[in-house]
C-alpha cells in the first residue's frame, strides 16, 4: 500500500507561543508524575509490609504500568511534534505497548476495588481469599487478557498489508495504523465490554462498602471514597477512547487552535490518569505516605552529609 495515502491525513501543527508554553507544562508534569511513581516503586520494594500485601502489589502493578504507558505516550507526543511522522514498524512496536498498558488499567482498578471489597464486607476470609500468589496470578491474567485482545489486530495489520508499508511513515496514530473496518469494529465493540464490566464491578463494589460503612466505621468510608476516586479515574481513561471524537469535535468548532487542543488532548487523556494514583495512595494512604517521608529524610540528609565539608 502506497505511504502517499497517508500523507494528508494530518496537519503540521503550528508551533506558536502558547503551543511551546503548553508543551513545556506537559513535560513538566510528566518529569513531577515520573519522579512521585519512582519514589513510590522504591518504596514498595524496599519495605516488604508492602510486597506482601496484596492491596500495595495491586497498586504499584498499577504505577509500573502507569510508567510504561506515560513513557510511551510523551514520547510518541514528542515524536510527532517534532517530526510528525514516523517508521510504521516503530510506530507498531511503540502502540502495541501504550495499547496492552492502556487496557491493563481499568482492569487493575476492577481488581483493587475487588480487593477492598472482600477486606471490608469479608474481612475474616480476606487474608484466605487475597494470598500474595494469587494476585500475582491475577495480575498476570489482566496482562494476558490485555495481550489477546490487541494480537489479533497485529495479524490482520501483517495478513492485508504489504511487506513495503512497513517501511514507510506515517502519523503515528491507532486509528490510522489499524485503520482496516474490521480492526475498528473490534476496537469498539471490545472497549465498550471492558468499560462495562469495570464499571458494573465499580459500582457493586462501592455500594457493597457503601452499606457496610453505615455499621463498620472510617476503615468501610474511606475505602468507599477510594473507590469513588478509581471511578474518578476509569472516567479519565475512558477519554483514551472517546478523547479522538472529542479532538475532532473541538477542531472542527475553534480551527484556530489545533494546536492548543492537541495538547489538552493529551494532557486529559495521558497525564491527568497517571497523576490520579500517586494521589489516591502516595498521599491518602499513611502507612505508605509515612514510608515515602521517611525515604525523603533520609535521602536529603545523605545529600546534605555530602555536601558538608570536612
Amino acid at each position: 500500500m502506497n505511504s502517499s495515502k497517508y500523507s494528508n491525513i494530518t496537519q503540521t501543527p503550528a508551533r506558536d507561543t502558547s503551543a511551546v508554553a503548553m508543551t513545556v507544562i506537559v513535560v513538566a508534569l510528566y518529569f513531577s508524575i515520573n519522579y512521585i511513581n519512582s519514589i513510590l516503586v522504591h518504596t514498595f520494594f524496599k519495605h516488604e509490609i508492602f510486597t506482601e500485601n496484596p492491596r500495595y502489589i495491586l497498586f504499584i502493578h498499577m504505577v509500573l504500568n502507569d510508567l510504561i504507558q506515560l513513557n510511551i505516550a510523551v514520547l510518541l507526543y514528542m515524536i510527532t511534534y517534532i517530526f510528525f511522522k514516523m517508521n510504521v514498524s516503530l510506530c507498531c512496536f511503540l502502540l502495541m505497548i501504550a495499547v496492552f498498558t492502556t487496557l491493563n488499567t481499568p482492569l487493575n482498578l476492577a481488581g483493587m476495588a475487588v480487593e477492598r471489597y472482600i477486606a471490608i464486607c469479608n474481612p475474616l476470609r480476606h487474608t484466605q481469599i487475597c494470598t500474595v500468589r494469587r494476585t500475582y496470578i491475577l495480575i498476570g491474567l489482566i496482562w494476558v487478557l490485555s495481550i489477546t485482545t490487541i494480537l489479533p489486530d497485529l495479524f490482520i495489520l501483517l495478513a492485508t498489508e504489504p511487506l513495503s508499508f512497513f517501511y514507510s511513515t506515517i502519523s503515528c496514530h491507532q486509528d490510522i495504523l489499524f485503520h482496516h473496518p474490521y480492526l475498528v469494529e473490534k476496537k469498539n465493540t471490545s472497549y465498550l465490554v471492558y468499560f462495562s464490566f469495570v464499571w458494573l464491578t465499580l459500582f457493586y463494589t462501592y455500594f457493597r462498602i457503601m452499606f457496610a460503612a453505615k455499621a463498620s466505621g472510617a476503615d468501610a468510608r474511606k475505602a468507599r471514597n477510594t473507590i469513588l476516586l478509581h471511578a474518578l479515574q476509569l472516567v479519565l481513561c475512558m477519554f483514551t477512547f472517546t478523547g479522538p471524537l472529542l479532538h475532532n469535535l473541538f477542531v472542527s468548532l475553534f480551527p484556530m487552535f489545533v494546536s492548543e487542543l492537541r495538547i489538552i488532548h493529551y494532557l486529559f487523556v495521558y497525564i491527568l490518569p497517571r497523576f490520579i494514583s500517586p494521589i489516591v495512595y502516595g498521599l491518602r494512604d499513611q502507612m505508605l505516605c509515612a514510608y515515602m517521608k521517611k525515604h525523603l529524610l533520609c535521602t536529603a540528609l545523605k545529600e546534605r552529609s555530602k555536601t558538608r565539608p570536612t
